[in-house]
């Protein structure tokens, strides 16, 4: 997820954005238990409203994040923050019905004719602290999952996408009551004071190191957290593969909001005998995708002056540490629009940065591998990734990977795609996240799912109340019989 620098801290004196929260806060969780328990037709409409309010204002989103990055594709943007986000709300309105009502669940012989449920119950109110690479589907999809839940939400977008964030705001701000959804701005103070803020959940999206604060902060108020972070997710080439198809895919996924992604891939693994051919591949595709990558407003610009500098600088380690480089467009005429070319490091030493850390731009080491098992030990060596992509025709190959490596999720064949399936839960593993959402397993992160025992009045068990006879003995010797 995107590298940040800020983190929950405390201060002294409360700022307007702290006293901003603290207001909504107790507005929302106040209207809550008002209003509790939120029904169908209610969550429904809060839905149906967001939708519209994408729908309506769909060109002033798209300018205002073209505006926070510089340039940022317009079709990139139409497909991840209007399209992916007008989807999830879409499949939450089809299964909302079927996801609030009461689970069966079985009832031990010896227990019948009781019954056992699970009823879902929306948790109160819900914080979501949306990342800069995304602002609106990670800001927004979280949301729907929090309001089909039957949530009050509050959403502090990133201070380095302030136009995007104050469009939410006031675009938010016309279609809900603040009680129900509403927006807090502001810059880092802004948001260590929401991640310290007593939320029934909290989503955090963003990089490892802010999401391990964020968790601390949390923590103080024992408050559950859901995080989505990042990590380098690999991308295994079999010896099976076609190499020209997956050169396509993975320079798409790479090339996507250049390289701004958190699934993006972030480092190859290619047999030996096949590197030269991998590289030539992506670079080739990469130059059809962009054949006017110098001047196109296709290619998206790297976010800030700084994330830009953090990028070069890892180009120019490998550069000295004399690592082969192969570009795939002009750095000279990219870097003053804050572009940089798909830059391949090959086979670089492991002590460089672009081994170390999350890329989170359009840098590609390509790393060659021996056989089968040295790539998945490489994989396994590492932190476990949010995403691993597998490329290849053997069948018997690719359920080895998928069986002996762990990560988030996984593609077969493509780059990313597994994360638009809403019917997929979407989230980490180990350094790469906690929990999930998406789907159904968003509408359960931001449940309760309450269980329910519902005795009979024919029940059996006050075989077991005393006072204690051979009859209790003989009741407990059929029941060993009968678990």
């Amino acid at each position: 997820m995107p590298p940040d620098s800020s983190g929950p801290t405390h201060s002294a004196s409360k700022s307007f954005g702290e006293n901003e929260i603290d207001r909504l806060f107790t507005l929302q969780r106040h209207a809550f238990f008002a209003n509790t328990p939120s029904d169908y037709r209610a969550r429904i409409d809060n839905l149906n409203r967001i939708i519209r309010l994408i729908e309506v204002h769909e060109d002033r989103i798209i300018n205002a994040v073209n505006a926070d990055f510089g340039n940022r594709a317009r079709i990139e943007t139409a497909v991840s923050e209007i399209l992916v986000t007008i989807a999830a709300a879409k499949h939450a309105k089809r299964h909302l019905k079927h996801w609030m009502h009461k689970r069966r669940v079985a009832t031990p012989l010896y227990m019948k004719p009781a019954k056992c449920r699970l009823l879902p119950q929306p948790l109160g109110v819900v914080g979501i602290i949306a990342p800069w690479n995304y602002p609106v589907q990670l800001a927004l999809s979280p949301a729907i999952a929090a309001l089909a839940a039957g949530n009050r939400t509050m959403i502090k977008p990133s201070e380095l996408t302030p136009r995007t964030g104050e469009i939410l705001k006031e675009i938010i701000a016309e279609a809900f009551d603040e009680s129900t959804l509403a927006v807090v701005t502001g810059g880092v103070e802004t948001g260590q004071a929401f991640a310290s803020t007593p939320f029934d959940h909290l989503l955090f999206t963003g990089s490892t190191a802010v999401g391990m604060r964020v968790a601390q902060a949390a923590a103080k108020n024992l408050t559950p957290v859901t995080l989505e972070l990042g990590g380098k997710s690999p991308t295994i080439i079999d010896d099976s593969a076609d190499i020209e198809s997956a050169a396509r895919s993975i320079a798409f996924g790479k090339l996507f909001n250049a390289g701004q992604t958190c699934v993006a891939p972030d480092y190859i693994l290619a047999p030996h005998s096949k590197l030269d051919r991998v590289v030539d591949a992506i670079a080739n595709a990469a130059r059809k995708f962009y054949p006017e990558i110098d001047t196109t407003t296709d290619y998206s610009s790297i976010i800030s002056d700084r994330h830009f500098a953090r990028l070069k600088a890892l180009v120019d380690e490998a550069r000295d540490a004399g690592a082969k480089i192969v570009e795939a467009g002009s750095a000279n005429a990219l870097h003053p629009q804050r572009k940089m070319p798909l830059t391949m490091v090959i086979d670089p030493p492991t002590t460089l940065g672009i081994m170390s850390e999350e890329i989170f731009g359009p840098i590609l080491p390509v790393i060659g591998y021996s056989s089968r098992q040295e790539a998945i030990s490489y994989v396994n060596n590492h932190d476990r990734p949010l995403a691993l992509y597998w490329f290849g025709e053997d069948k018997t190959a690719r359920d080895q990977v998928l069986e002996r490596t762990i990560s988030g999720g996984v593609t077969v064949n493509d780059t990313m795609m597994h994360v638009a399936q809403e019917n997929l839960p979407f989230g980490g593993v180990g350094k790469s996240g906690i929990g999930a959402y998406h789907g159904e397993a968003g509408f359960e992160t931001f449940s309760h799912m309450k269980s329910v025992f519902y005795q009979s009045r024919f029940a059996s068990t006050g075989a077991l109340q005393p006072p204690y006879t051979s009859k209790t003995d003989k009741f407990l010797s059929f029941v060993k019989k009968i678990i």
